[in-house]
Parts: structure tokens; C-alpha cells; sequence
């Protein structure tokens, strides 16, 4: 394939095949990352997805990778790949904003623990990804909303809204996103990438800057399943610089990542996930249960447990705690650097009781064990990601609080909060487009340090249909 036809078709195409075109130098990592850079400068002014970019780094990074693959040191598949990182991640030496004003110059004296994990491994780190202030609900309105590139008008997802836009449309191979209520879950969905929430602790969180610690989690989103194999292999593991950070070994995910799901129990409760949901999704996920059927897997009824509904209040009150604590050296001294939505967030986080705090955390332990209950009745449970993408104007998400209320009401947390109170991991994967030509997403639930089977079991979906095949219009 000549260079020219190769630059025009390589923007969606998958990581690993890109990795192997690499490996075997018929493709230049400077090169790809040179039409990466000119990709996001032509396009990447109306999707907003990237909040600095970093062309002299990546560019080293690309010629460093170059040589040492020419002289046979090829480290995996990630060397020489261009990927970006959510604006939380600290990069020594480049600004790290985190989506707020107060942080607008903080530029950090170190690399967050999955940035220098990312470069160890060779990926050549092209910029930092635009998300909600505080990695919360509404934007700065100093910061650029990400552009859903399906349609323009459509909600982008919520703070890994940048990760996913950039992936989705070609402009990085993969990136980082953080979850704390659904926030790799949210913006998978609502641009048709696939997002994985590893198990709270597989994923170092040092130098990202936090939300809820808690809660937070850090994961990969891709184009591929594969693809989010790969990363969460070069960004799992014990961290000493992180104390919540898990020392069970990794598994190596890619082993047993098309075994198949012949004999594996999915489980379903069909009432849980029709509720509230958009009738097209709910026949969509029939549909992908059929098709894990149709190779050799049962589907089983599962019950999820009570209590779902209140589940968004106790998270809530817990997250605005933590956040309130994470900003404490900025909030309330500088509170007129944040945005509106954010201000009234850490305002309401400040005045949480600690029994308040304690009757929240007593919800979260009760419902995690019944959750894991349900867990353990099948290989993973399927629903929804998040609900299905909507129209919003780009000036709400600036609003604060009460403004904010009616996109918030139309987000289904409902979803996605039980795999964040338990700490489980979850995987979002595309598995179909709605009438208007949005993507739909399933998403699925796991056991504890379960995500070898969940990647299994969404590549083995991947494998017999074509939805991540699609990709948006630019």
C-alpha cells in the first residue's frame, strides 16, 4: 500500500493492526505521528476533544521509537503508537488542568504513574484530553466542550467526554479515561468507542488528579476491544506510589481473549434494563444477547438487587464529600476560579456531615454485597452503558447547578453507580446505531479482577458483527 493511500485509511483502523504494520516497519512511527498531529489540527478545531496538545514530545517519543525498532528493540504494541491521556493525568513539565480554572497553571514536577507506564511501553503521547471541570457533570466555561462527532448536537458523554471524542474520530489510536460514576461508560456510549473500568486499584491512580478517591477508576478506551486489552496491559499493576493500588498479579489478557464464550452463563435482568431505556437499545442488547447465544453461551435471568434507585442520592453525597476534600487547598479560597456547576458542587460536598457521609457508605456496603451476589450467578451480567445519547444545547453544560438539573435527570445512573460502589470491573462495547445514526452500547458487568473474561466475552461479540466497524463522519 502506497504511503498516501495508507494515511487515508489508518486513522480508524485498530491499534494492534497498526502496531503490527510498526513492528514490521513498513509504517514509520514518525511518520503516523505526523499525520496524527495534521489530522488534529484540521479536524480537531470543531471536535474539541484535546486541550493541549504536544507535538515536540510526541514527536521525540516517535523518533526514539523509531531507532530503537530499527535496531531490533521492538518493546510491544504499543511502541511507537500515538495515544492520548485525559487532562488529569499529570505530564511533568506540561500544564495539567484538570478541566477547572484554579489549575488552569499547574503544570506538575512528575508523570502520573499511567502516563510513565504508557511511555515505558513506547506509546508516543500526542496531548491531553478536554474534559468536565473536576471531572464532574458541567464544563468551565473557560474550557471547550467536547463535539459528540456523530452529531454535533448530541451530548458527548460526560468527563472522559475528550477521550472518547478523540477516539472515536480518528485522532489518537486509544486513550485514557477515569471513571468515577460512569465516566468511560457515559462517553463510550455516546460516541461508539469501547471503554473499560478495570477493578478499583488495577489501575494506579498517583498523579491523576482526583474526584472521589473512592471511587475513582482509571481505564483505557479504544476502537477495539484488543485495543483495550492491550492498553490495560501496559497501565495494570501495583503501584507503591499508590496505597490503593491492588498486588494481585496481572493477568495477561490477551492470552484466552478469543477462547470463545462457549458454555459461559450471561445473565440478564430484563425488567432492570428496559426501565427508563430507549426501546431501539433494549432490542439492541437482545440482539447482542442472541449473537452470544448463537456461540455457544447461555443467558440466564439474574435479578439485580433492590435499592438501584437510591443508589444516585448516596453516590452523590459521597462523591461531593471527597471532591470537597481533593480541593480543599483551592476551595473555598479561590472558589471564584471555578466554574459555576463545580463551585456548587464542592460548596454543597463542604457541608456533608460526617453521619451523613456514614448513612451514604452504609447504603454503598449494603447494596455492593448484594451486587456481588448477583455477580457471582453468572460470567457477567449485560445492560445497558449509560442509557442512550441526547440533544443537549453546549451552553447548558456551562450552567451551574439547578441549570445542569435537566441534563443530569436524563442520565442513567442507575447503570453504571453499582459497578463504582463495588469497585468491579465493567466493559462498554458498540452493538448497534439507533434510527437517527447514533451507536448504541451494551456494557458489561463483572467479578471482582474479572476483566480477561469480559474482554473475552466483548471480543468474541466483536468478532461476529461489524458495529465497531462504523465510525463517525470525519
Amino acid at each position: 500500500m502506497s504511503a498516501g493511500n495508507l494515511r487515508n485509511t489508518i486513522y480508524y483502523a485498530s491499534l494492534v493492526d497498526t502496531a503490527t504494520r510498526i513492528e514490521s516497519r513498513e509504517l514509520s512511527p514518525v511518520d503516523l505521528t505526523q499525520w496524527m498531529l495534521a489530522r488534529i489540527a484540521a479536524v480537531d478545531g470543531r471536535l474539541k476533544s484535546y486541550a493541549t496538545v504536544m507535538a515536540d514530545r510526541a514527536l521525540e517519543a516517535a523518533r526514539k521509537a523509531e531507532t530503537e525498532i530499527a535496531s531490533g528493540r521492538y518493546r510491544g504494541p504499543l511502541h511507537g503508537m500515538p495515544i492520548a491521556v485525559k487532562d488529569l493525568c499529570c505530564t511533568q513539565g506540561t500544564r495539567t488542568m484538570g478541566g477547572t480554572g484554579a489549575l488552569r497553571d499547574f503544570v506538575p514536577p512528575h508523570d502520573a504513574t499511567v502516563v510513565s507506564r504508557l511511555e515505558s511501553a513506547g506509546a508516543v503521547l500526542l496531548g491531553k484530553l478536554n474534559l468536565t471541570e473536576g471531572a464532574m457533570a458541567g464544563y468551565h466555561p473557560d474550557f471547550a466542550v467536547p463535539v459528540n462527532p456523530w452529531h454535533a448536537e448530541y451530548w458527548s458523554g460526560v468527563s472522559s467526554s475528550g477521550s472518547a471524542v478523540a477516539t472515536a474520530a480518528g485522532l489518537c489510536f486509544a486513550a485514557i479515561g477515569t471513571d468515577t460514576g460512569g465516566s468511560i461508560r457515559f462517553p463510550a456510549m455516546a460516541n461508539g468507542t469501547v471503554g473499560l473500568k478495570p477493578t478499583y486499584g488495577r489501575v494506579s491512580r498517583h498523579g491523576v488528579l482526583p474526584l472521589a478517591e473512592s471511587m475513582d477508576h482509571v481505564g483505557p478506551m479504544a476502537r477495539r476491544v484488543v485495543d483495550a486489552a492491550v492498553m490495560l496491559q501496559g497501565i495494570a499493576g501495583w503501584d507503591e506510589h499508590d496505597p490503593t493500588s491492588l498486588r494481585e498479579p496481572v493477568a495477561d489478557v490477551l492470552a484466552g481473549l478469543r477462547s470463545g464464550v462457549h458454555g459461559l452463563q450471561l445473565g440478564i435482568d430484563r425488567s432492570f434494563c428496559a426501565e427508563g431505556s430507549d426501546p431501539g437499545l433494549v432490542a439492541a442488547i437482545e440482539r447482542a444477547l442472541d449473537t452470544w447465544a448463537s456461540l455457544g453461551a447461555e443467558v440466564v435471568d439474574v435479578e439485580m438487587p433492590a435499592g438501584t434507585p437510591g443508589l444516585r442520592e448516596a453516590w452523590f453525597v459521597i462523591c461531593a464529600a471527597e471532591a470537597a476534600r481533593a480541593h480543599a487547598a483551592t476551595f473555598p479560597s479561590r472558589a471564584a476560579e471555578y466554574g459555576p456547576y463545580f463551585r456548587d458542587f464542592l460548596s454543597f460536598g463542604s457541608t456533608v456531615a460526617a453521619e451523613q457521609y456514614g448513612a451514604a457508605s452504609d447504603v454503598r456496603r449494603r447494596f455492593s454485597e448484594q451486587f456481588h451476589a448477583a455477580l457471582a450467578r453468572a460470567d457477567a451480567l449485560v445492560c445497558p452503558s449509560g442509557g442512550h445519547t441526547f440533544a443537549v444545547p453546549t451552553e447548558a453544560m456551562y450552567g451551574d447547578f439547578a441549570s445542569l438539573q435537566k441534563v443530569s435527570d436524563r442520565v442513567q445512573m442507575q447503570f453504571t453507580v453499582p459497578a463504582s460502589f463495588a469497585g468491579t470491573p465493567t466493559l462498554t462495547l458498540p452493538c448497534g446505531m439507533s434510527p437517527s445514526g447514533l451507536p448504541y452500547a451494551v456494557q458489561l458487568l463483572g467479578r471482582r479482577l474479572s476483566e480477561p473474561m469480559l474482554l473475552r466475552i466483548g471480543q468474541a461479540y466483536e468478532d461476529a458483527t461489524t458495529w465497531h466497524e462504523r465510525h463517525p463522519p470525519v
